[in-house]
C-alpha cells in the first residue's frame, strides 16, 4: 500500500512490489494476478482503515456537529503533517488515484465511487444533525455541503502534497467551519 501512495498506480514498479512486500517477482505474480490486482488491494485496506477512521469521528452523535466536523479536519492536517516526505505529505492515496486512475479501471473507479459515496453520507449526516441542532447556519442545503466538505479535504490533501504547512491548512480547515456557521 504506501509502494503506491508514495509513487502511484504508474510509477510503482515491480522492483518496488518486491521491496516493499519482500516476496519475489515471481511470488508477486503468483499471489496476485496482476499489478492492478495488487494495487486494489491495497486501495481497499487504505480505504478501509482510512474511511473508516474518519467516519468514526464523524458519526459520534454524543458530540455536536461542528466540533465533529472540527476534530476530523484536525486528523486530517495530522495524517498529512505525519507523513510527509521531503517537505511534501503524501496526501490520500484515495484522492491520488482518482486523480492518476478516473476513467481508466471500472473495477477501481467503482471503488472510489463506494468509498466516496460513505463519506458523502456521513457528511450530509452530521451537516443535517447540525443544521437541525442549530450549530450549522448556513442555509446550503445538507448534500451541498457534504460535497463542499469533501471538496475542502480533498483540497488540503493536494495543497498538502505541493507543500502547505500545518498553519495553511489549520486556516483552510477554519474558513470552512466558517462556511458552515456564518
Amino acid at each position: 500500500m504506501h509502494a503506491f501512495w508514495v509513487n502511484g498506480y504508474e510509477a510503482t514498479s515491480t522492483q518496488d512490489l518486491c521491496e516493499a512486500t519482500g516476496l519475489g517477482r515471481s511470488s508477486i505474480y503468483n499471489t496476485f494476478s496482476s499489478k492492478r490486482d495488487l494495487f486494489r488491494r491495497a486501495l481497499a485496506r487504505y480505504i478501509d482503515t482510512m474511511t473508516t477512521r474518519q467516519l468514526t469521528i464523524l458519526d459520534d452523535q454524543q458530540r455536536p456537529a461542528v466540533e465533529r466536523i472540527r476534530d476530523l479536519f484536525a486528523r486530517i492536517i495530522d495524517d498529512e503533517i505525519e507523513n510527509r516526505r521531503n517537505g511534501h505529505s503524501l496526501g490520500c492515496l484515495t484522492v491520488n488515484a482518482t486523480v492518476e486512475l478516473a476513467g481508466q479501471d471500472p473495477e477501481t473507479d467503482r471503488m472510489l465511487e463506494r468509498d466516496l459515496a460513505r463519506r458523502l453520507a456521513s457528511f450530509r449526516a452530521v451537516v443535517a444533525a447540525g443544521q437541525r441542532d442549530g450549530d450549522i447556519t448556513s442555509g446550503r442545503d445538507a448534500d451541498s455541503l457534504a460535497r463542499f466538505l469533501n471538496a475542502v479535504i480533498g483540497g488540503m490533501r493536494v495543497s498538502a502534497q505541493g507543500g502547505a504547512d500545518r498553519a495553511t491548512l489549520e486556516a483552510i480547515a477554519a474558513t470552512a467551519v466558517d462556511a458552515l456557521t456564518c
